[in-house]
Order: structure tokens, then sequence, then C-alpha cells
């Protein structure tokens, strides 16, 4: 099976997440700015996810570009990755809603650090079907920037219990490190 309609499908399902996402953010009803003040949290909470998702975006297109073909066990891994996306908004939403409070922004690391495993999953089962020596395993690589997001998130999330701000500190730091565009696939597929 070609990659196009995973691409076409998982394209839409995102796009859709990044747009249910806006719509928590309610419009003021007075037209001055102490009315956006309460919005903050949403707004701060919004931009950080709309960036995730971005990234995630970025990548999996950048993913598939390396792919020839899908099966089954890709398709599934791809709907599992859709799923946890697709929980962001909830998490965005409660987080923006509660001011950072310890519960909402752990449970966001969770979502985050599933969506994380979820994506690395796919790499796998692509790289699985197309062989240990095709284009797109060696575009992978080794994946230091995947497993270093991991490794952030799984710390993250019970810090959040500790200091709230310091893990949603370091959930900004992975999309950091992942904003930075990462020229390995488009590297090894212009060669």
């Amino acid at each position: 099976m070609s990659t196009s309609r995973m691409e076409a499908f998982s394209d839409a399902v995102i796009a859709i997440i990044m747009t249910i996402m806006v719509l928590e953010l309610t419009i003021p009803h007075e037209p001055n700015l102490e009315a956006l003040a309460p919005l903050l949290p949403k707004v701060v909470s919004y931009a950080l996810s709309f960036v995730i998702l971005g990234i995630y975006w970025n990548n999996h297109h950048h993913l598939l570009q390396a792919a020839k073909q899908v099966n089954g066990r890709v398709l599934w891994a791809n709907l599992h990755l859709l799923f946890w996306l697709s929980l962001i908004p909830f998490t965005t939403g409660w987080v923006g809603e509660n001011n950072f409070a310890t519960l909402p922004v752990a449970l966001y690391g969770v979502v985050l650090l599933f969506s994380g495993f979820a994506y690395n999953l796919l790499s796998v089962s692509l790289i699985k079907l197309h062989g240990k020596d095709s284009v797109l395993a060696q575009a992978v690589g080794q994946n230091v920037k995947g497993l270093a997001s991991l490794g952030i998130y799984s710390a993250a999330v019970p810090l959040a219990f500790l200091n709230a701000w310091i893990a949603f500190g370091l959930y900004i730091l992975v999309a950091v490190i992942w904003f930075i565009p990462d020229p390995r696939i488009e590297r090894t597929l212009s060669k």
C-alpha cells in the first residue's frame, strides 16, 4: 500500500485537532486589555500545544516522505499516534482553565509522553517494514532527540506534583529541541 492515503488522513486529523483547540479560547465581552488577562493561561497552553502539533505534523510528513509503503502494522501505529494527539486539546484546555494546576499539567505530560512513544512506535514500524538498510532507517538513525524527549517527559510528569511550572518548562524544552529543524531525512533523501 502506498503512503498517500495514510498521509492525507493524518494531515486532516491533525488539522482538525488544531482547530478544536482554538475553540477553547473564548472571546472577551469587554474591549479592553483587562478582559484578556484571564485568557492568558489558555493562550499559553494553546500556543505550546499548537507548536507541538505542528512539530508532529512536520516530522510525520518527513517520515512518510522517506517511506515507500505502509502495511497494517504501520496503519495501526499511525492510528495509535493520532489517538494520543487527539487528546491534546482536552489536556490543553484543562491546563489553561485551571491556571497550570498540578494534575492537569501532569496529565498533559502523560499525553505528551504517550504521543512521543506512539511516534517512535510508528517510526520503528516503518523501519521494520522497509528494512534496517533502507533510506528510512538511515534517515532516522539513532533517534537521539526522540529518546531524549521521552526521557524528559518521563521526568516532567512526576515533577509536576512538586512544581507544575518546572514540568511545563520541560514540556517547552522538548518543543524547543524539536522546533530546531531536523535535517536527517531531507539530507538522506537528497543523496
